[in-house]
């Protein structure tokens, strides 16, 4: 496994969309281009900086965004990020006091229903021709020409330690959840049904994790399924990383789990 770098790019399975000509399908995954931010004086500002998505406002009606939604346009105008559920990827053109996200690729992974929901809407309105952007200092305020608004702010890394990393498999809900604790060298939390600890040895990018020990209760199917599943990166070495709020870990045999730092 690789070395760590928070900073790293996360792999992505990614579909090419065509530009403003697919809507977002049911899975999230195709649809149109065009999005943004920013003035001419903005873009500077815009770039290398990693914006998680707050909430969206389309037709006078704020909700917020799905946890671990975010955006960055690096300093050639490359965009990556995720809507919440989907990881997508594409360019950014600044139009004068404008910017339009083009080109997008997106995955086609679903979620619950109601992240689906409020994602796509994300990506609608990131979609709806070129944006306006305000930026003040760690908030950024994208607006459409009818006036809908996404808004973000400036995220740096959730630390490993000490943060609650909440794990977004769908069938765990936001039941599972991991805390590492640096002094004590060990993990502890919830699996979705049941609570756990072990010894956590965390080492150039990877952790190395003993053996869990857990409580013995039982639960729906559901739920026992994936904590059966989080239970396999126990008792080995996974690689993880940082990527703003979210953690991934993964295991030795290509397992990966992720999590989002409790707000």
């Amino acid at each position: 496994m690789g070395m760590y770098r928070q900073k790293h790019k996360q792999r992505m399975t990614l579909t090419a969309v065509a530009l403003l000509a697919v809507p977002l399908a049911a899975a999230c995954g195709s649809e149109k281009a065009g999005a943004g931010s920013g003035t001419a004086k903005a873009e500077k500002p815009l770039a290398g900086v990693r914006w998680t998505l707050d909430s969206v406002t389309v037709d006078g009606t704020t909700r917020r965004a799905p946890d671990g939604a975010n955006l960055t346009v690096d300093d050639s105008g490359g965009v990556e990020g995720s809507y919440g559920c989907n990881l997508f990827r594409g360019r950014a053109t600044f139009e004068g006091d404008r910017v339009r996200f083009g080109g997008r690729e997106s995955t086609k992974k679903a979620c619950s229903e109601q992240v689906m929901e409020v994602e796509s809407t994300v990506a609608r309105t990131l979609g709806d021709g070129a944006l306006t952007a305000d930026v003040t200092e760690d908030r950024l305020t994208l607006t459409t020409e009818s006036g809908d608004t996404v808004r973000l702010s400036r995220t740096e890394d959730s630390p490993l330690y000490g943060t609650t990393w909440t794990v977004t498999t769908p069938a765990l809900g936001k039941r599972a959840h991991l805390t590492f604790d640096k002094e004590k060298g060990t993990v502890a939390g919830s699996l979705g049904c049941n609570q756990v600890n072990a010894d956590a040895t965390v080492r150039d990018g990877h952790i190395t994790l003993g053996v869990p020990g857990m409580t013995r209760m039982m639960c729906e199917d559901s739920l026992m399924d994936g904590e059966k599943a989080l239970t396999k990166l126990f008792n080995g070495t996974v690689d993880y990383q940082i990527d703003g709020r979210t953690l991934t870990l993964t295991s030795g045999n290509g397992t990966s789990v992720r999590a989002v730092a409790q707000r």
